[in-house]
């Protein structure tokens, strides 16, 4: 929460004052003029579908204190700037480095092909047992949401939690700009956004950028079982830690098991110091981001005792990712309809044919992988030839856009009624109200673009 004159809003910023210069700006900075509260900062930012210059003087009306916009508002105090969000970015940066001149504050990013918002979670559970912490509501991970995530914190604030998304390069290095972090952690390298990076390579290099991007003194978090992941160490400016299941990461789960339920279990070892690891988390794709988030823990100052236990009891914490409902008629919902790409979609039907087993009929219903460039189709291709080689029982695909999956399927081996292709969310959902059955474990995945969420939504309302 900053605490600035409308003056210092303006000179930070380079915009022009067009308010009184000693208005005061105390409360929270916030971009939805519907959360507005005394003294706020609201941010007017111009979408697609709505304009937030158009809700400035109801958000002035309803106690914010200045507005910041890129264009002249009439009769509403502002400070008027070329670019919004490049001044949030700037607000952001002093404000942190204001609170860092305590040095009480530490910060801890994330970032990956898959993972980052599920180890965010987990840091928060732990960090928040041993200071006041501040972290980005659902994934605030990109050059908005970042920079309103920083301006969360107080003088109170221990740790800042932020999770660094990159759909291009230069991303995270403009991210780490505003917010370089004491503890930097990589998950994975994976195919995500490829169509952004011109392959894995290039996605490798954006990922980096968080490890470049440390604060003096900082220390990256890097994955040893991903090698594009850890052959990031030579970019470090300063001390690495390495977890994984590897032998020689400096923090690494043998024993590794897993249940009926897709819990994984393990031992954790860190130096001359073991501890039993049990995740309520279902997946174990999970195990990567458990470790990453003890290893970076203990980095500042959590013990390992404590923060194994903390990251054992946490449950989902945010909505649509990997969530499993047991309805009450007798199916299983995981709903991990957040977001995919061809990494996290192997995760996920793995995590289903284990829970289903050899006892329960396993359905996975799949929409678009978005975002993938020109390999698109192949990778829509192979992951319905995996659907076939887990073994699931029955794979509904959604949309045109998510056409390959089916393909993939039926060359590998589906025929007749294993795979059904519906047009939409709405006609999956009616396909689903007639087909399921008692004993069924429904997996629902796609991009967050596709809107299969809201079939996550109304499959796991059903209450009978």
């Amino acid at each position: 929460m900053i605490d600035l004159t409308a003056a210092e809003v303006a000179d930070l910023t380079g915009g022009r004052l067009a308010a009184p210069p000693t208005t005061r700006v105390d409360g929270p900075t916030v971009i939805d003029s519907r959360t507005v509260s005394a003294g706020a900062l609201f941010v007017a930012l111009a979408g697609d579908t709505s304009d937030g210059h158009d809700h400035a003087a109801g958000a002035v009306a309803d106690g914010a204190a200045l507005v910041l916009a890129s264009r002249e508002l009439d009769g509403v105090p502002s400070v008027v700037v070329d670019d919004v969000p490049r001044a949030l970015g700037l607000l952001a940066a002093e404000h942190l480095r204001r609170l860092r001149a305590d040095g009480a504050l530490q910060v801890v990013a994330v970032t990956g092909s898959v993972g980052k918002t599920t180890t965010k979670d987990l840091l928060g559970h732990v960090l928040s047992a041993s200071g006041p912490t501040v972290m980005p509501r659902a994934s605030f991970n990109n050059e908005i949401g970042l920079p309103l995530t920083v301006l969360q914190a107080d003088t109170q604030t221990r740790y800042l939690v932020l999770e660094m998304g990159a759909s291009a390069p230069g991303d995270l290095t403009y991210l780490t700009g505003i917010a370089p972090p004491d503890v930097s952690i990589v998950l994975a390298v994976g195919s995500a956004h490829l169509g952004g990076f011109g392959g894995i390579e290039g996605v490798a290099r954006a990922k980096s950028e968080i490890v470049t991007g440390l604060a003096p003194g900082g220390v990256a978090v890097l994955n040893a079982d991903d090698l594009r992941v850890v052959a990031m160490r030579d970019l470090a400016p300063g001390r690495v830690v390495t977890f994984g299941t590897v032998r020689d990461a400096d923090l690494r789960a043998t024993d590794v098991t897993i249940d009926r339920l897709g819990r994984v279990s393990c031992t954790v070892a860190a130096g001359e110091r073991t501890e039993r690891l049990s995740l309520r988390l279902v997946g174990e794709h999970h195990l990567t981001n458990a470790l990453a988030t003890l290893a970076a823990a203990v980095e500042l100052g959590v013990d390992l005792t404590e923060a194994a236990a903390l990251v054992g009891s946490s449950d989902p914490a945010s909505p649509h990712r990997m969530a499993v409902t047991d309805r009450a008629d007798g199916v299983t919902i995981i709903d991990d309809s957040y977001n995919a790409n061809p990494d996290s979609m192997r995760a996920a039907l793995k995590a289903l044919a284990v829970v289903a087993g050899r006892d329960r009929r396993s359905v996975a219903v799949l929409g678009e992988m978005l975002e993938l460039g020109p390999d698109s189709r192949d990778q829509h291709d192979e992951i319905g030839r995996l659907v076939v080689r887990l073994n699931i029982k029955l794979l509904v695909v959604v949309g045109a856009g998510a056409s390959g999956l089916a393909d993939g399927a039926t060359q590998e081996g589906s025929w007749g009624k294993e795979v059904v292709e519906v047009e939409d969310v709405a006609a999956a959902e009616r396909f689903l109200a007639d087909e399921l059955r008692s004993g069924d474990v429904v997996l629902v995945k796609s991009s967050n673009g596709s809107g299969l969420w809201r079939l996550g939504d109304s499959l796991t309302a059903v209450t009978a």
